[in-house]
């Protein structure tokens, strides 16, 4: 009986190591990236959002700061919900306007992410992008 316990124990301590092993797995990513400067539709549209509201006066054409942060190195570390928090929000105590009230971002905001996203990552590269297959 001792036995039969100590092995469903050790069965389900096995079946939620592996459960907690499946949760560790990395993220898709956010965008897709050909060549440096092509990519998909919706990150282009996030492109296309960063460069209508001119967002590169505050961190600079190629993400890396200049008034505002480097948001390079910004979204090595923020998780997309403090990304939508703080573009949506502002931090307006840092100089950072909120953008709720902006259709195009808050329509974008997903893929603003996005395109700062791979960037961060190294996988877009800076200047003009185009979609695949284009």
């Amino acid at each position: 009986m001792k036995n039969r316990i100590l092995c469903a124990l050790t069965a389900a301590f096995c079946i939620a190591g592996a459960g907690a092993v499946a949760t560790t797995q990395a993220a898709p990513q956010p965008y897709k990236v050909v060549d440096g400067n092509k990519v998909d539709g919706q990150t282009l549209n996030g492109w296309r959002t960063w460069r209508a509201l001119a967002c590169e006066r505050c961190h600079g054409a190629a993400q890396e700061g200049m008034v505002g942060p480097s948001l390079v190195n910004s979204l090595k570390v923020l998780t997309p919900a403090e990304f939508k928090n703080v573009v949506l929000h502002g931090r307006v105590a840092k100089g950072m306007p909120n953008f709720d009230g902006s259709k195009q971002v808050v329509d974008n905001i997903d893929n603003l992410y996005a395109y700062l996203k791979g960037r961060s990552d190294g996988a877009i590269k800076p200047g003009r992008l185009e979609e695949i297959g284009k």
